[in-house]
């Protein structure tokens, strides 16, 4: 049986950076159980609520749902159960430090396979306040309606 190559996204959290400033971005493993993955596989979960956290110097992933496997029986997940994020040491105490001096959080912004394993792709973020949110959303209509016009010009010539 060849072997998965490439990499296949399960989801992503749009509203993540919607919501934040997304600072830094670093990918990590993800410690799961087998009807997790098989769930997971057929391409259902939510990042909606979900967030990091550094408990006793490990980082943990809180309120990812992973809805339960179908063909699961009595070994089954929970599906909003506290998931292990599989860092180095150094990584985790550098962004612990950020995380407590200057008052940001950590939002998983993707979950995807990488050859066959699951990874998850989260961001040191910082809320925004709603005028940003509205100055970004102005930005991005105004970019479009440049683009537009500019492709009508160059269609007339």
């Amino acid at each position: 049986m060849p072997r998965e190559t490439g990499r296949k996204v399960i989801a992503s959290n749009r509203k993540a950076r919607h919501d934040y400033h997304i600072e830094d971005v670093y990918e990590a493993g993800l410690s799961l159980t087998g009807t997790e993955v098989k769930a997971l596989r057929m391409g259902r979960a939510s990042l909606v609520d979900g967030f990091a956290q550094i408990d006793r110097g490990e980082m943990w992933l809180e309120h990812v749902h992973i809805p339960e496997y179908v063909q699961g029986t009595w070994t089954n997940h929970a599906p909003r159960r506290r998931r292990k994020l599989l860092l180095h040491r150094a990584e985790i105490d550098k962004w612990a430090g950020k995380v407590r001096e200057s008052g940001l959080t950590i939002v998983p912004l993707s979950l995807y396979f990488v050859d066959g394993r699951v990874k998850v792709e989260i961001g040191l973020a910082k809320g925004k306040k709603n005028y940003d949110k509205r100055h970004a959303l102005r930005e991005r209509q105004d970019r479009r309606e440049a683009e537009r016009a500019m492709s009508l010009r160059r269609n007339r010539e």
